[in-house]
């Protein structure tokens, strides 16, 4: 294994989630900035060809992707309630459909 696998690897499981079920998940949020994606928004159109790969391959894409929002701090106290997309995987690991910008 290459050095950079390995770091890809290592950096890919450190932002892997796993819920009460014991499935795991990534945030896109997560996904967009470690593949170094400037803005969230531009991380998008990736996210909506990873879904349409998972329904070429015959597979439900609401079984691996879950939309999703949470409140984040914007400074003095407020909050904003912000999107994201979940994408669950379970023995695959997301760059193998994340691989072009």
């Amino acid at each position: 294994m290459t050095q950079e696998l390995i770091h890809n690897q290592a950096t890919f499981e450190s932002i892997k989630k796993t819920n009460e079920l014991g499935q795991e998940y990534w945030s896109a949020r997560e996904l967009s900035d470690i593949l170094e994606y400037a803005e969230y928004r531009n991380f998008l159109p990736v996210i909506e060809r990873a879904k349409t790969a998972c329904s070429n391959s015959e597979h439900s894409v609401k079984d691996h992707f879950v939309n999703s929002h949470e409140m984040v701090d914007i400074g003095s106290g407020a909050k904003r309630r912000i999107e994201d997309s979940i994408q669950k995987i379970g023995k695959k690991k997301p760059h193998k459909n994340l691989k072009d910008k």
